[in-house]
C-alpha cells in the first residue's frame, strides 16, 4: 500500500509542474486522475475495498464544500435581472433534461420502475465545467458564453439535488412497499435543510463582515471559517432531520450574497484547495468504481449514456434557449458542453443506500460509466470545439455572443480583488 501511495504522491507532484500547460490541451485533470486510478487498480498496490470507504468520505466532503463555495460566488440579484442564458438553462433546461432523459432511458431499462428511471435521468442531468476547462478558461470563446457555462455547472448540481432525493425516496417506496409521509418528507428534506442554510449563511456572512471591518480576522482565517460554515450547515441540517447538502447549497447562496466580494477565499478555493479535493475524488473513482462499472457496461447502458450526451442535453438546452438572442450555433455549443462529472458520481453514491441491491449496481454503473465517457469525449473535443466555435462566432460579426457587455451591467459573480479577475465576466 505504501508503494501505491508513493506513486500517487510522485505522480501528483509531477502533474502540478505541467498542469497549467495541459489546460490548453485536450488532456484534462479528470482524465489524468481517472486513468491513474484505473491503472493502479490493476496493479493491486492499493486495496480497492479501503478505497471505496475513502471515496465515500472524500465524496461527501467534496460535495458539501463545493456546493457551498460554488453557490457563494453567484450574485442572485444579477442572476434574476440580467442573465438570461444561465437562468433559462437552469430553470428550463435542467427540468427538460430530466423529463427527456426519463423518456429516452425507459425503453432501455425494461422492468424498471418509472421512478428509478427518473432517478437515473436526474443523476445524469448535472454538469461539471471542470471536464471542459479548455472551453470555460479559453479566451477565444466569448466571455458571455464561458460565464454562462460556468454559472450553469456551478448551480445545476444544487438545483438537481431535490429531484434526486425525491425520486430516490419514491424509488425506495416502490421497491420495498413502504409508505412515506410526503408532508413530513418535504418539510424535513426540502424545508428544514434550506432553513438551516439560510440562517447559517446570513448570520455567518454578517459576522465575517463585522470581523473584517474591525480587523479581527484575515483572509487565511476567513477561509477556515468558510469551510467551518459549510460543515455547520450540513451538520446542523442533519441534526434537525433536514438534508445537509441542500443546506450547504442554500447556505452558500446566502453567505455569498451577504459578503459580496469581501471574502477572497470563496473565489480562490476552486482554483487551489478545491483542485486537491476534485483530483482526489476522480482518482478514487478510477481506483474504486470504474473497474466494476466497466463490467456492467452493457449495450443498453452505453446507449443511455450516449443518448444523454448527444440527444437529451442538446435538445433540452435548445428548447430552454428558444426565444432568446442565442444563435443556433451557440445553442449547439451549449448543448454539447454539458459534461457529466463529479456531481453525477457523488449523487449516485449518495442515493445507493436508498434503493435495493438489485438496482444499486446498475444505477451506479450508469453514473460512473457516464463520468469516464464524458471525461474522455468532452476532454478530447473541448479545444477543437472551442476553436471551431470562436471561428463561427467571429464569422457572424456583430452578434450577441461577440458583443462587449456594457460597463454598467452588474456582474453575475461578485469578485474580490483576487488574481482570478476573469470571474468578473458578465452575461446578460
Amino acid at each position: 500500500m505504501t508503494t501505491g501511495l508513493l506513486i500517487v504522491a510522485i505522480f501528483t507532484a509531477a502533474f502540478t509542474l505541467v498542469a497549467n500547460r495541459l489546460r490548453t490541451t485536450i488532456v484534462t485533470a479528470p482524465m489524468v486522475f481517472l486513468t491513474l486510478g484505473l491503472a493502479l487498480s490493476m496493479t493491486g498496490l492499493l486495496p480497492q475495498k479501503e478505497a471505496v470507504h475513502g471515496l465515500h468520505l472524500v465524496a461527501e466532503i467534496a460535495l458539501l464544500i463545493l456546493l457551498f463555495v460554488d453557490a457563494a460566488q453567484i450574485d442572485l440579484s444579477a442572476l434574476r435581472k440580467q442573465h438570461v442564458w444561465p437562468v433559462r438553462m437552469l430553470f428550463l433546461g435542467l427540468p427538460a433534461a430530466i423529463v427527456l432523459g426519463t423518456l429516452a432511458a425507459f425503453p432501455f431499462l425494461p422492468g424498471w420502475p418509472l421512478v428509478v428511471v427518473a432517478l437515473v435521468a436526474s443523476i445524469l442531468a448535472p454538469t461539471d465545467a471542470a471536464l471542459g476547462q479548455a472551453v470555460v478558461t479559453n479566451p477565444i470563446v466569448p466571455d458571455r458564453v464561458r460565464r454562462a457555462l460556468t454559472v450553469e455547472s456551478g448551480l445545476n448540481d444544487g438545483l438537481a439535488l431535490p429531484a434526486i432525493l425525491l425520486f430516490a425516496s419514491l424509488a425506495a417506496n416502490a421497491m420495498d412497499g413502504t409508505q412515506t409521509n410526503w408532508t413530513v418528507f418535504v418539510i424535513k428534506q426540502l424545508g428544514l435543510g434550506p432553513l438551516v442554510g439560510i440562517v447559517i449563511g446570513i448570520v455567518g456572512g454578517k459576522l465575517v463582515l463585522l470581523a473584517d471591518k474591525q480587523g479581527l480576522t484575515s483572509n487565511t482565517f476567513e477561509g477556515i471559517g468558510v469551510l467551518a460554515l459549510a460543515g455547520s450547515a450540513y451538520l446542523g441540517a442533519t441534526q434537525v432531520g433536514g438534508n445537509g447538502f441542500i443546506a450547504a447549497f442554500v447556505g452558500g447562496l446566502c453567505f455569498g450574497n451577504v459578503v459580496k466580494g469581501h471574502c477572497k477565499f470563496i473565489y480562490e478555493f476552486t482554483e487551489s484547495e478545491g483542485q486537491m479535493l476534485t483530483w482526489a475524488a476522480f482518482f478514487l473513482i478510477g481506483l474504486a468504481l470504474i473497474p466494476e462499472a466497466l463490467l456492467h457496461l452493457t449495450p443498453s447502458i452505453l446507449a443511455i449514456i450516449l443518448i444523454s450526451l448527444f440527444v437529451v442535453r442538446p435538445l433540452a438546452i435548445w428548447i430552454s434557449l428558444s426565444g432568446t438572442d442565442a444563435s443556433p450555433v451557440t445553442r449547439i455549443f451549449f448543448g454539447w458542453f454539458g459534461p457529466r462529472g463529479l456531481a453525477t458520481a457523488l449523487f449516485a453514491l449518495l442515493i445507493l443506500p436508498k434503493i435495493t441491491d438489485q438496482l444499486a449496481a446498475p444505477v451506479l454503473a450508469i453514473a460512473i460509466n457516464a463520468v469516464w465517457i464524458s471525461a474522455l469525449l468532452h476532454g478530447l473535443s473541448a479545444m477543437p470545439a472551442a476553436r471551431w466555435y470562436a471561428t463561427r462566432v467571429g464569422a457572424m460579426g456583430a452578434c450577441p455572443e461577440a458583443e462587449l457587455i456594457a460597463v454598467s451591467a452588474k456582474p453575475l459573480v461578485t469578485v474580490a480583488s483576487t488574481p482570478h479577475q476573469n470571474r468578473s465576466s458578465q452575461d446578460q
